[in-house]
């Protein structure tokens, strides 16, 4: 046996140690300071304990707390320890499975006798999970078999069953959906959300000894063992920076026909700092909350009688909508698109063409019958629509690139547990825009589409990208391996022209093509996936597309999908969210307001409203009926971003008391012409009159 193993680290150097070194002895070789902040290590692309024994020759990168993989085993171990307090606290409980979600945990629960966990229960909790982390207990990753695995398990139902489905050959038991309060952002802040180790999947299967399935356990204490993939933290005094949040209901495996049981949702960081940078971007969002802005603001609102994610604009709300999609429509003008307009509703044959019904039939609408039984479904895509625009005739190469835009409104069926203010809808519009383009031309009009997605979304405020590139997803992908191939390295090498981070999302394409999505922090460093831009070999030969080329045969055309906002009412909350309801002037929905101070002035207060009107700007007077305090209180909580007040110095003068949003004090006797272009040089320079409140 070799006295030495050599390993290479990450930055191609090569390290040499005893045999039998372990991952932990590693990182302590390469200095202290790594080695305190060691979490876990990842072995020939394996994430393994720091305990591991490292072989000769593998590849090892250590993982510390702060990297997004480490604090991923900060918090799967946490939820561990979550589930041994509460076990501690409610003997008896069951407890089901603690994966990793974004920005921090969960554990479910089936507490004895049919007890519920309260809010004030947090806090015991809590205090018992110190305890725990106090007493330095080691995690000890053991591989049983399947009996001796339910018989480790016999008083715990939730765990015998995900035994019994390794030993009936599942790989990995998946916990199943989150179960979502709604559908945000990307929880994240850096540039992708990764998985953890133990993200929804509590255990791996293996070879035992005897060749047969095996569990892997974790022991942290005699009295406490889980089932896990791991890795782990070497023991529970690496832990200590977590909160737990609040207590929800949810079914076990997402399932209402199974058992509810009781979710504790919890965060953990790697030090006190970024727990509280944490907790303080969670205020942040709350105060920014789309939905409450929504309300507080007057600019939409989901009516019981319409049903969950239907949303109707109040006119404040559809002024700034219809902005966002007039400045949208000029700039797509501009760009050489060309607009067209689709029905709501087709006979189900489309989107039997298309796959849509085979792949996507979950978020369809069911159908209704009409013309004697012929099957109609509301759309929940508009691009079999545009294909068959594009199909009305023969076409050239000299028509192409041809691109064809829509703000078109479509219908998906989203569970009422996901739906989510404007951010998860069933009703939606689109800005849904699809090209066709000669082979030739595919990498060019990637490039110009990209160009073009990045410089519009900078026009609306959000300047911070990464991308990623999505590519084919397991099972339902229609098309050869080549043509996947070629599609996503067309795309890869235009989003790697760009000086942005590329991050990967193996199998996370649509059925017919890979695509980039842009990704965007917004003021709180919150991540949105806002463009997306999909590459299509496969769609334009279901439907049997075809141009012309210049050697007079018939080829067939590429298709490119793009939707810039995605669609208009997330778009719209994610903006929203990122000014906190203090939108840019030029998407104010009431740029200006005229504040008389008395009555008398009331008639030079319309004056000043009729000039600013005539330049083009959204102006309101609201008479002296109140007092002046009042009403420019009322003016700022409305978030505009110009409040002017007008009394007798001003009558004389012709001048304006301004008001600007986010400024501490007014200013006095500013000439109405100097007032007129200043805003009008906001509104054209389509800036904020303010950085984004509380941005981070």
């Amino acid at each position: 046996m070799a006295a030495t193993v050599k390993v290479r680290l990450p930055d191609g150097s090569a390290r040499e140690l005893a045999a039998g070194s372990t991952a932990g002895d590693l990182a302590a070789a390469i200095g202290s300071g790594l080695a305190r902040a060691a979490v876990a290590a990842v072995v020939d692309g394996r994430e393994v304990d720091l305990s591991t024994e490292l072989p000769d020759g593998a590849e090892v990168a250590i993982l510390t707390s702060s990297s997004d993989a480490g604090r991923e085993v900060l918090r799967h171990s946490t939820a561990h320890v979550m589930a041994q307090a509460v076990l501690r606290l409610w003997p008896g409980a069951h407890y089901a499975i603690g994966p990793v979600v974004a920005d921090g945990f969960y554990y479910d629960f089936e507490l004895p006798g049919g007890a519920h966990f309260s809010e004030e229960d947090l806090g015991r909790i809590e205090d018992t999970m110190r305890q725990i982390v106090a007493e330095d207990q080691p995690f000890v990753r053991d591989e049983v078999s399947i009996d001796q695995g339910l018989a480790l398990f016999d008083t715990q139902p939730f765990k015998q069953e995900i035994i019994r489905a390794v030993g009936e050959g599942a790989d990995e038991v998946d916990a199943g959906p989150a179960q979502p309060d709604g559908a945000g952002p990307a929880a994240t802040t850096g540039p992708a959300a990764t998985t953890g180790p133990a993200a929804g999947r509590p255990v791996g299967a293996a070879a035992n000894g005897s060749g047969g399935p095996a569990i892997s356990t974790y022991r942290n204490s005699p009295t406490f063992v889980d089932l896990c993939r791991g890795p782990h933290v070497p023991s529970t005094a690496k832990l200590g920076h977590f909160k737990l949040m609040r207590v929800a209901g949810a079914y076990w495996r997402g399932d209402e026909k199974r058992p509810q049981l009781q979710r504790i949702y919890g965060t953990a960081w790697e030090s006190d700092k970024a727990l509280r940078e944490h907790l303080h971007r969670l205020e942040e969002a709350e105060r920014r909350d789309h939905r409450k802005l929504g309300h507080e603001l007057d600019l939409f609102s989901f009516p019981d009688e319409i049903g969950p994610g239907l949303a109707v604009f109040h006119p404040r709300g559809g002024t700034v909508r219809r902005i966002m999609e007039d400045y949208s429509r000029r700039r797509h003008d501009e760009a050489g698109y060309e607009f067209v307009y689709t029905p709501h509703i087709t006979k189900s044959h489309l989107f039997e063409i298309s796959g849509h019904l085979e792949t996507f039939a979950d978020g369809i609408y069911p159908p209704m019958e009409l013309d004697g039984g012929t099957e109609y479904y509301v759309k929940p895509m508009n691009c079999p629509f545009h294909i068959l625009i594009y199909r009305s005739r023969q076409r050239s190469y000299r028509e192409l690139p041809l691109r064809l835009f829509e703000f078109g409104t479509v219908y998906r069926y989203e569970k009422s547990g996901v739906v989510h203010g404007l951010t998860r809808v069933r009703g939606m519009t689109q800005d849904d825009a699809h090209i066709f383009c000669a082979r030739d031309q595919m990498a060019t009009e990637i490039d110009s589409v990209l160009t073009f997605v990045l410089d519009l979304l900078r026009d609306y405020g959000l300047d911070d990208f990464y991308l990623e590139l999505s590519t084919k997803p397991e099972g339902k992908a229609l098309g050869t391996d080549e043509e996947w191939e070629e599609a996503t390295g067309a795309l890869r090498t235009v989003a790697e022209s760009r000086d942005l981070d590329l991050v990967m999302d193996e199998g996370g394409g649509a059925f017919y093509g890979p695509k980039i999505s842009v990704q965007a922090r917004d003021a709180i460093g919150r991540t949105w996936q806002m463009s997306t831009i999909q590459l299509d070999f496969q769609l334009p030969q279901r439907f049997g597309l075809e141009y012309v080329g210049a050697d007079n045969a018939k080829h067939r055309p590429i298709m490119i999908h793009r939707a810039l906002f995605g669609s208009v009412e997330r778009f719209f909350a994610v903006l929203l969210e990122h000014f906190a309801g203090a939108l840019p002037t030029w998407l104010s929905p009431e740029q200006v307001r005229v504040l008389p101070v008395r009555d008398d002035h009331v008639a030079y207060a319309d004056e000043v409203t009729d000039r600013l009107r005539a330049a083009g700007l959204r102006v309101s007077m609201e008479d002296a009926a109140e007092a002046l305090g009042g009403r420019v209180r009322r003016a700022k909580l409305q978030k505009l971003p110009y409040v002017l007040v007008v009394g007798d110095d001003d009558l004389a003068a012709g001048t304006v008391g301004v008001n600007r949003r986010g400024s501490d004090r007014p200013d006095r006797g500013v000439p109405v012409e100097e007032l007129l272009r200043a805003v009008l040089d906001d509104v054209a320079a389509k800036r904020a009159t303010q950085a984004p409140a509380g941005a981070a």
